[in-house]
């Protein structure tokens, strides 16, 4: 049974959230008293159209009338779907977006009076350029990854859209979504895990906040095999230049597989140098794929000694000797015997909320845990090194709670 893996419909609702407070603004922008003048106003004049990918900037001249309340614009922005937009008697200047296609589109206008009476219609074609969906979509590639497939993309006008994964379910015995991300990054770089290594076929396709959706790449891959390592071979192992434990959060806490704010976890003493780094042993020669960290929560939540930036070190040897790790590098620096792995930067607090100002939804972010890759093409380890660049305080000790190491053993 194909069970529907990480369908982020929670990235629906900041968008749903926003288009009801537009409307509720527009709704309230408009709710001057009702005029008894109920003559027809003049209609808008001297109209200009400046396209833009997916829609277009139109401008005119407001008719002469103290009577005059807001333009409105109709429109179609595909062969179904219906949209208006409304400008008030303070603009002269009404955008149009979230157009399917680049080609000829009509809008009309019309100049609306207190009394709701319509001037005479004003149609104007616009042209847009291509929909930032559509620009997306050649860019689009997807590879084999651990437990899944990867997707890379680029979206250098960074609009939100969505990324949608479709595979067959064995279930309902049709191409269903196992997983939708919505971001405006400009580089899309994201996995779908979940999946055995078997041949799979999969679909990828691009779809924006207006229900605009591009065409599907399909692809049949292999996943590669992933495994989550098995945290009672972990072992500390300790080098001099690793930072002091402090107020006994020895650093085995960090594999006990408790993650409340109140349990034990990894924690240094005030005072030390940066980095921050602890060693520990897997037990085993694997090549990572990924793995989930978990920080304090509570009032600990984004903020104290939770890492904000930090590199994950590597070793291949069978005892590994000590190194002093920089502070910054670039991913495969080579120190002594241990490479750097990749470079992470701990995601911004989901709210919103600046840090130590943050709220339960961040909490909760934070106590499920965050992903982190590790490339694909890195080798294979017996040993890592956590390097806290910096904390969410800026201090010079660090914590965590609980580290999760996925790979495949070599």
């Amino acid at each position: 049974m194909l069970m529907k893996q990480n369908v982020y419909f929670i990235f629906l609702l900041p968008v749903l959230f926003l288009a009801l407070l537009t409307a509720c603004e527009e709704g309230g922008r408009y709710v001057d008293p009702v005029s008894t003048d109920t003559s027809k106003p003049l209609p808008v004049s001297n109209v200009e159209v400046h396209n833009f990918h997916g829609g277009a900037h139109i401008t005119y001249t407001l008719p002469t009338s103290e009577n005059l309340l807001y333009v409105q614009a109709e429109y179609k922005i595909n062969d179904v779907k219906t949209r208006q937009v409304k400008s008030s008697y303070y603009s002269d200047t009404v955008t149009v977006r979230g157009f399917a296609q680049s080609q000829d589109y009509d809008v009309t206008l019309w100049a609306v009076s207190r009394a709701n009476v319509k001037s005479d219609p004003v149609v104007v074609k616009v042209h847009p350029d291509t929909p930032p969906y559509l620009m997306i979509r050649p860019t689009l590639e997807i590879s084999p990854d651990f437990g899944g497939l990867n997707i890379i993309a680029r979206n250098p006008l960074e609009e939100t859209v969505g990324i949608v994964v479709i595979t067959y379910d064995s279930v309902t015995q049709q191409q269903e979504i196992v997983d939708q991300l919505y971001t405006a990054t400009d580089s899309i770089n994201h996995s779908v895990r979940g999946f055995r290594d078997i041949p799979r076929s999969f679909g990828v396709y691009i779809t924006d906040e207006f229900g605009n959706v591009s065409d599907t790449l399909r692809q049949e891959l292999t996943p590669l095999f992933e495994q989550v390592l098995d945290k009672q071979q972990f072992f500390a192992y300790k080098l001099p230049s690793d930072n002091e434990i402090a107020y006994g959060w020895d650093l085995p806490y960090l594999w006990d597989n408790k993650v409340d704010a109140y349990s034990a976890g990894w924690h240094t003493a005030p005072g030390g140098p940066l980095p921050i780094v602890c060693t520990f042993g897997l037990g085993g020669n694997f090549q990572l794929s990924r793995f989930v960290l978990y920080e304090r929560t509570a009032e600990f939540t984004y903020s104290h000694g939770n890492p904000r930036t930090f590199t994950l070190w590597g070793s291949s040897v069978s005892s590994p000797q000590d190194a002093v790790l920089p502070l910054t590098s670039e991913i495969g620096t080579v120190v002594g015997d241990w490479v750097n792995l990749a470079n992470y930067k701990f995601p911004e607090p989901p709210s919103g909320l600046p840090p130590g100002a943050t709220n339960a939804q961040d909490a909760a972010f934070v106590l499920a845990g965050i992903n982190f890759n590790v490339p694909i093409n890195s080798q294979p380890v017996k040993f890592v090194r956590l390097a806290v660049s910096e904390t969410w305080s800026n201090g010079d000790f660090a914590h965590a709670m609980e580290i999760t190491l996925f790979g495949k053993p070599e």
